[in-house]
């Protein structure tokens, strides 16, 4: 059974920081794509950011020069540091990761973490 953890969330103030750590719990499958995604109430869940087994990343625009994603391929866990964090940036944060099996590849969520910046 194939699980993502997620840890690192809580309550922040406006300006402050947050890392995310996100592990797979069965480490004998090869992962491609990694990434973060945050749903706020009353809103559609969104990119955050995502990185490539190689190590090339894309970031949502809202999070350039904030936020940074990183990979431990040999622990496969994806991490997510956030800096100066805003209070729009409260939202509920999922791990995603595309596992690769003998027949095929398929997507698996964390059950989320919350983060809430205050003003």
């Amino acid at each position: 059974q194939v699980q993502l953890v997620e840890s690192g969330g809580g309550l922040v103030q406006a300006g402050g920081s947050l890392r995310l750590s996100c592990a797979a719990s069965r480490s004998t499958f090869s992962i491609n794509d990694m990434g973060w995604y945050r749903q706020a109430p009353g809103k559609q869940r969104e990119l955050v950011a995502s990185i490539t087994r190689g190590g090339r990343t894309n970031y949502a625009d809202a999070v350039k020069d904030r936020f940074t994603i990183s990979r431990d391929n040999a622990k496969n866990t994806v991490y997510l540091q956030m800096n100066s964090l805003k209070p729009e940036d409260t939202a509920s944060y999922y791990c995603n990761a595309e596992f690769v099996f003998a027949l095929g590849a398929r997507d698996y969520w964390g059950q989320g973490t919350q983060v809430t910046v205050s003003s």
